[in-house]
């Protein structure tokens, strides 16, 4: 049996958990405690902001009491009581912030041969959010220090219980419990955080371009913050035959779904490449893939595809809704592709065509792909956008400036940011393929 604690004060039937009857038209005896618990929770705002303590203790003669206790400000706590973890399930409400256990309590049915700390476990299996204060018998540091390591808040002993010690206990309790929640959040949210970028960095594409003499460069840049991947896609593999086919796409919206949809036309496309298809075939097969994966029918995808001849002199080109090609030559001004047979996006138009144009590239050449992150980015303060033209005088001054490869993708998309005034809110991906004899 406990020894009882010095009585300060008698809790409330209400906080007891027992519906003791009161002189004068109270509860009568047949209201159940979970009423009570209730009737505690319509109380004024200025008891909504007292600590409350629950305490499990068993008591059979009814006169289990605390300290009279206060918090910093000079309010008294709340204190409920229950003499069984049943009664205790039934107090457990949102507004308790504290449990102090009696480690003594033993539960029907338990055998002095088990676990000592049994009913602890529950507690804390019953009320994870919550702080817990271990009570143990005065001397038996071991136990209690024990209840620390199974997740109580801190221990007390028994008989050396005052208001002061108790009321600083609780509050220590209570904001160790929120700190100790608020660390394992934030490791959970960063652990959480490197998974996606560990599964986003898995899924940017591996250029498959071996036995090829084309250079390769990209730079990706996702809108959404703290993201590795965007709605925006590229690609770029080489088939049995030599030819050299990139591609370069762009799905409407910023967010997940979009990263996610954007992987699947992606891998669709390299799939569909590598099995012979090509132009019209291929953009119209994607298309079906599009219909079938997008959460919205209002959802399209813009594409650009180009497969270059083994000869890396003559390449084909099929334009899905997407800015064309910039092409850049030796002793000539860098320029867009034709686009006047650029078909609709794809997710537009049931049966819709691509025609595949057929463009000279010439013996040395540069070649970049890239999204409309790049050209609708504002241009200083007003609502200017650099738009293609813009993009073609920015390239061709970095290229008089001697910038090839990484060094001008890097360039330019900073460029970009910079004439932005800050980040841009849309992804941006651009892909460069060098032929240098």
């Amino acid at each position: 049996m406990p020894v009882p604690i010095p009585r300060q004060r008698a809790i409330p039937a209400a906080e007891s958990g027992q519906a003791q009857a009161v002189h004068g038209g109270g509860p009568s005896k047949e209201e159940t405690p979970r009423k009570e618990a209730r009737k505690e929770a319509t109380v004024d705002n200025n008891a909504a902001t007292h600590l409350t303590l629950l305490l499990i203790q068993d008591d059979p003669g009814g006169a289990t009491v605390v300290p009279e206790l206060q918090d910093a400000t000079g309010r008294p706590f709340r204190v409920r009581s229950a003499r069984n973890l049943t009664e205790a399930e039934r107090l457990l409400t949102d507004d308790v912030h504290c449990i102090l256990l009696d480690l003594a309590l033993s539960e029907p049915g338990q055998d002095a041969d088990d676990d000592e700390l049994a009913v602890l476990k529950q507690v804390l299996l019953l009320a994870p959010r919550h702080a817990v204060l271990a009570l143990t018998a005065s001397g038996d540091a071991e136990r209690g220090a024990e209840a620390v390591r199974v997740g109580a808040q801190d221990y007390l002993f028994r008989d050396e219980l005052d208001a002061r010690l108790l009321s600083r206990a609780i509050r220590y309790a209570v904001e160790r419990k929120r700190s100790d929640t608020a660390e394992r959040r934030l490791a959970e949210g960063r652990l959480r955080a490197q998974e996606n970028r560990r599964l986003e960095r898995g899924l940017l594409p591996t250029p498959l371009l071996e036995g090829s003499s084309l250079r390769f460069a990209a730079r990706y840049r996702p809108g959404r913050s703290r993201a590795l991947l965007g709605g925006d896609f590229y690609d770029v593999v080489r088939t049995p035959d030599g030819t050299v086919h990139a591609m370069i796409g762009d799905v409407c919206g910023h967010g997940p779904d979009e990263a996610a949809l954007g992987v699947e036309l992606r891998i669709a496309w390299r799939a569909l490449t590598l099995a012979g298809l090509c132009g019209d075939q291929l953009l119209g097969t994607l298309q079906q893939v599009l219909e079938h994966e997008r959460s919205d029918d209002e959802i399209f995808a813009t594409l650009c595809t180009v497969d270059i001849a083994p000869d890396g002199k003559r390449a084909g080109l099929c334009l899905a809704g997407h800015p064309s090609p910039l092409i850049a030559r030796p002793g000539r001004p860098a320029e867009l592709l034709p686009y006047d047979n650029n078909g609709p996006a794809l997710g537009l138009l049931p049966g819709a065509r691509w025609p595949r144009m057929q463009v000279e590239l010439g013996r040395e050449w540069s070649l970049m792909l890239y999204t409309d992150g790049l050209i609708e980015g504002r241009v200083g303060t007003g609502r200017e956008r650099l738009g293609q033209d813009g993009m073609v005088a920015m390239v061709r001054r970095q290229l008089a400036e001697g910038l090839r490869g990484e060094a001008l993708l890097r360039s330019s998309v900073n460029e970009v940011r910079e004439l932005n005034g800050g980040e841009l809110t849309d992804d941006v991906a651009v892909l460069l393929l060098d032929r240098v004899p």
